[in-house]
């Protein structure tokens, strides 16, 4: 989930996607490309809109556009821009889609004020209702493996926001004492991800020297 989606969100999309895809095993005298999976990258955009039309839903394959050619899709990005539901949410379940019930299960799930909703989706659609209930039994190991993956996106988006703005900074020219206090800022957040801190810890940190 990406709260406030930046404009190197697509770079960072397509790289957890590879990772997903290129992470399947397919060493061995038994094993072919034809062996992997398809992996699906499925990214919810919430709080801000990221892309410019008004649709919620949009999904992403590689693909010749010039001529229509598709490579078959095996590794595709879907986003959920969740800040575009509010004309959604207006409408009878009855007349929402799959995937706009869907959307409504992610972006309210946990809202107090949606719970008569949710509860409604929850009863018509025997798939959300499983991912709910999922989500509700998933093992420790589960939300351990989940927790560092989070946690390397999280110092991933650090360490790119970090060199993006110095990027920044010197196509407009900035001075040279403001270029150096990033450079020390940068070294610092890497020097903290080398100890272990988690994002959080170096959030607080960098926070507490403001």
């Amino acid at each position: 989930m990406s709260l406030n989606p930046r404009k190197h969100e697509p770079a960072r999309l397509e790289y957890h996607a590879a990772k997903l895809f290129a992470g399947q095993g397919i060493r061995g005298a038994d094993k072919t490309y034809g062996d992997l999976k398809p992996a699906y990258q499925i990214a919810l955009l919430a709080k801000d809109r990221f892309f410019g039309d008004a649709e919620f839903f949009h999904s992403f394959e590689y693909h010749d556009p010039a001529r229509g050619i598709s490579l078959g899709g095996r590794t595709r990005i879907l986003t959920l821009e969740l800040a575009k539901l509010e004309a959604v949410a207006r409408k009878p379940i009855g007349e929402m889609s799959n995937r706009e019930q869907w959307a409504m299960f992610f972006q309210y799930l946990t809202d107090p004020n949606m719970r008569a909703i949710i509860n409604a989706i929850l009863n018509r659609k025997e798939d959300i209702a499983m991912a709910a209930k999922v989500l509700m039994t998933i093992s420790r190991d589960e939300a351990e493996r989940a927790r560092l993956r989070s946690e390397e996106k999280n110092l991933l988006d650090i360490q790119s926001e970090m060199v993006y703005e110095r990027r920044e900074g010197r196509r407009e020219g900035m001075k040279e004492g403001k270029r150096e206090g990033r450079q020390e800022n940068r070294m610092e957040v890497l020097s903290l991800i080398a100890k272990g801190y988690t994002a959080e810890d170096i959030k607080r940190e960098l926070e507490g020297q403001s």
